[in-house]
């Protein structure tokens, strides 16, 4: 049974990663309406990871015996200065999240409740990896800075990227 700090701490994380969810879709649609077909394809694709992610602990709330809440969400912007920013952006988001999900591990421990904290690991793990990959396509924008060839060889290639294809990537 969830104590109701816990539930408490658990349905705002419910609500940071529903917020990540429409977040990333509004960078898609921004992205498509500029040209930027792969780059949109990879939000899109990040923008579903990020709901599966809030599916994933609404089930894990109610299985243990509370009771997850679906959140009201505010509208995310809907323009951004350019795709670089836009990524910049993300990884600045994706260092909340990380920062959320350790003060939600702290309170598992703080309350001695092992099987939540057990099932927070694999947030924790996804975590480290979501930010690798948004470093890493932040050192090839870097590396691009504003080419216009570059720049469409990297909307091609985004479109690829995966959590797994960051983690290959060599280290920069």
């Amino acid at each position: 049974m969830l104590s109701n700090t816990i539930q408490s701490l658990l349905n705002q994380q419910v609500e940071s990663e529903a917020a990540s969810s429409q977040y990333y879709l509004a960078m898609a649609s921004y992205a498509e309406t500029k040209g930027y077909n792969g780059v949109a394809e990879f939000m899109y694709r990040h923008s579903d990871e990020e709901r599966q992610h809030m599916l994933k602990l609404v089930r894990f709330i109610n299985e243990r015996g509370g009771h997850a809440i679906v959140p009201a969400l505010s509208q995310p912007p809907t323009a951004f200065e350019g795709i670089t920013e836009m990524f910049a952006s993300l990884l600045e988001h994706e260092i909340s999240i990380t920062q959320k999900i350790n003060e939600l591990v702290a309170a598992t421990l703080d309350e001695k409740d092992y099987t939540t904290h057990n099932f927070l690991q694999w947030y924790v793990s996804e975590q480290i990896e979501e930010e690798a990959l948004a470093r890493t396509i932040m050192d090839k924008l870097n590396l691009i800075d504003n080419d216009k060839g570059g720049l469409y060889l990297f909307d091609r290639d985004v479109a690829g990227f995966t959590v797994t294809s960051a983690n290959d990537a060599p280290a920069g």
